[in-house]
């Protein structure tokens, strides 16, 4: 069997709402996916969810292979990203290509890919994960209310832009999980998108602990400050969670080495070989495991076979369109299906058809880091407006008069 082809595909995730974090908001919910499709002289195609940045160049390193060789053209990949570097969506398109090969392999072993990577249980926990800081309070409710009616009793909420706002919010969602869970008390994380500074973390986080029992937060500060991450965790009673935005095990290193990771992350996007690599890494230090992505399919099957995965985000209850997946969600867990390789199918055709673009990227976006992001000082007044008014987390204690909030 040898690679001889790929395409690539655009289409997109429809939210029907507002999604996004700290740092902006998609406001009509339409948020772009890209599919990579490899193609091979035997006739089976394997389908990566991610970015086709330079795919011309990155596939020169697998083109003519075999393509069941994964692990080893992974590395070959890196080698021929060696000079510029492979951060950001470079890693992306290794991350996209490398998880349709593993495609293809399961699919020309005949199996599911959680069965080819020796997993034994198909049932991968998750948690609730709504990209909900656009929402007005009845629709956080009414949104994680759909969560808990497909089991889920662990919730992650996105904020950092307002102590009490934040309270508020985290209190909305436990009092529906706990109603759904008949008294169980459900899991709560807060996710900031590295909104703010070492000490912003520690004030706002503490404030919240007084009420409320954070699992985790994610991302306090920027991705690369080991010790910034170190110095939030002491400094707090949650675990502190983050990788999602690193691209290779050289990344986590100073994070594992400053003990400044409780929870390890991985984007969905940056692949399969990458995370089986990254947990072996955090397993060494007996670190816990998370994947995240509106669709980490690649990464649920890889999580039935690694030892500390943890739980995994599910964000949208719907895949993107045009796109089918052999899973579903039942008793708080992702259930994976029987159908060879990943189960996922495209239907050119449905993309073609529905001719879905998203808005062009404004400075609102989610992607676009706010000018002020760490050096804000009040609070935003609706809680979203980060760019609208230089804000910071206020501690509870202090008032804040509608004339300085202008």
């Amino acid at each position: 069997m040898r690679i001889i082809g790929y395409r690539t595909l655009a289409t997109v995730q429809e939210w029907g709402r507002p999604v996004g974090d700290a740092n902006g908001v998609f406001a009509d919910g339409v948020v772009p996916v890209s599919i990579v499709i490899v193609e091979t002289d035997e006739g089976i195609s394997g389908v990566g969810l991610g970015p086709h940045v330079e795919i011309e160049r990155i596939f020169a390193a697998i083109e003519g292979e075999d393509p069941r060789a994964v692990t080893t053209l992974y590395d070959r990949m890196l080698r021929h990203t060696f000079k510029a570097g492979h951060a950001g969506p470079v890693f992306g398109t290794i991350g996209a290509l490398d998880t349709a090969l593993w495609d293809i392999k399961a699919q020309a072993a005949g199996e599911p890919l959680w069965r080819l990577l020796g997993g034994r249980d198909r049932l991968v926990p998750a948690y609730a994960s709504g990209l909900d800081i656009g929402l007005t309070d009845d629709e956080l409710v009414a949104e994680y209310e759909v969560y808990a009616s497909h089991g889920l009793r662990a919730a992650k909420l996105k904020g950092g832009l307002d102590i009490e706002r934040d309270r508020h919010r985290l209190g909305l969602v436990r009092d529906v999980l706990t109603e759904a869970g008949h008294g169980l008390r459900p899991g709560l994380m807060l996710d900031v998108n590295e909104a703010w500074t070492r000490k912003q973390a520690v004030r706002h986080v503490s404030e919240l602990e007084r009420s409320l029992d954070l699992i985790w937060i994610e991302e306090p500060v920027r991705r690369w400050d080991a010790e910034g991450h170190a110095t939030v965790g002491r400094g707090i009673c949650a675990s502190v969670a983050t990788g999602e935005n690193l691209t290779g095990l050289e990344q986590y290193r100073p994070l594992i080495a400053a003990g400044a990771v409780d929870i390890v992350q991985m984007a969905a996007v940056w692949g399969v070989t990458h995370f089986l690599r990254t947990s072996a890494l955090a397993h060494a230090y007996d670190l816990p495991v998370s994947p995240i992505g509106n669709s980490p399919v690649g990464l649920l099957h890889a999580a039935t076979s690694v030892p500390n995965h943890l739980t995994s985000e599910l964000q949208d209850l719907h895949p993107p369109v045009g796109v089918s997946i052999d899973l579903h969600v039942e008793d708080g867990a992702f259930v994976l299906g029987d159908s060879p390789g990943l189960g996922v199918r495209v239907d050119e055709d449905r993309i073609r058809t529905a001719n879905r673009r998203p808005q062009v990227q404004t400075a609102e976006s989610p992607n676009v880091r706010p000018e002020r992001a760490g050096r804000r000082l009040l609070a935003a007044v609706d809680g979203i407006s980060a760019r609208k008014v230089p804000v910071v987390p206020l501690n509870s204690h202090h008032e804040v008069s509608p004339t300085a909030r202008r």
